[in-house]
């Protein structure tokens, strides 16, 4: 069945047979532990804590006395020595998926993308994927990179489209209609993406991304939106019932997480994909629900 709400999403992580176990760096900031609370009375998952000695002084007793919540304390509590910790965890085996807490988003990616002790294996691209709930569409809209890489190259972008493809079926979207975005639905050599995407088109045409339907380029009200594209006189099976939104750039990406969030009213997940497990790294403005949200995306990806 496909899920379509966070609602499914969460139903489906908690009929899983395993419970997937989170390592979570200094979770000591007021987001992150109501998104904790969450998580423990959702019973989603099985964590551990990292953080220095005044860890507990943050944590609620409901976490304290928990017995699916581990605390690793770090004695002199460096951002750095945080971050490599909750990655060695990862890397021994003792937890499935990494969240940020309360620490910078470099010391973060630091311990994530050490050469030789990090998490992302060799040739393998870091990117970000989001999902949004979003009031008048009918189901759930991924949409990448909003977070990670500036101008994805053809060849990431390849990448991209792989892991985002994947994580859609894990959410029973058999053949998840992907929109290649861009202002117009012209293709021109003075926007190089729009150029790569009839490559993508024709990869697609050839089955290297498996059973999906791919357009574009098409604005994102085309994608979304069947009456649009009816006007415009665009066919494509994407248009109004879009599953993926591939963003042609950094800018365009985060313009549109941040847009729908604030205006939007739109319920939203995140996590980094390409790396030996699930990885969530929420915006410091991301609410505790947000955070809950991509712990459920990560749960269901791992």
């Amino acid at each position: 069945m496909e899920i379509t709400s966070f609602t499914q999403l969460l139903e489906s992580v908690k009929n899983c047979a395993k419970r997937r176990r989170i390592a979570v760096v200094n979770p000591s900031d007021h987001c992150s532990t109501e998104a904790l609370l969450m998580a423990h009375s959702a019973d989603i998952a099985e964590f551990i804590l990292v953080g220095d000695q005044n860890l507990p002084a943050h944590l609620p007793a409901d976490i304290l006395s928990s017995d699916k919540v581990t605390i690793v304390t770090v004695e002199n509590g460096d951002p750095d020595m945080l971050a490599a910790k909750a990655v060695e965890i990862i890397r021994n085996g003792e937890a499935d998926i990494l969240m940020k807490g309360l620490v910078n988003t470099d010391n973060y990616l630091r311990a994530i993308l050490n050469k030789e002790h990090g998490l992302l294996p060799k040739g393998n691209v870091l990117t970000h994927l989001s999902v949004a709930e979003l009031p008048g569409y009918h189901k759930l809209l991924f949409f990448s990179d909003v977070a990670v890489i500036p101008y994805p190259t053809i060849q990431q972008r390849v990448e991209i489209i792989r892991y985002d493809l994947a994580t859609c079926r894990k959410f029973g979207i058999e053949s998840p209609k992907v929109a290649l975005i861009h202002f117009t639905e012209k293709v021109n050599e003075k926007f190089p993406n729009s150029v790569d995407y009839v490559e993508l088109e024709k990869m697609a045409s050839e089955g290297v991304f498996g059973n999906v339907e791919m357009g574009g380029p098409m604005d994102v009200k085309t994608a979304c939106d069947k009456h649009s594209a009816e006007v415009k006189g665009i066919t494509s099976a994407v248009c109004g019932n879009a599953d993926l939104l591939i963003f042609p750039n950094i800018e365009s990406g985060n313009t549109f997480y941040k847009t729908i969030t604030l205006f939007g009213n739109a319920t939203i997940a995140g996590m980094l994909q390409g790396a030996s497990c699930p990885v969530i790294l929420p915006s410091r403005s991301d609410s505790p629900e947000s955070k809950f949200n991509s712990m459920l995306l990560a749960c269901i990806s791992a």
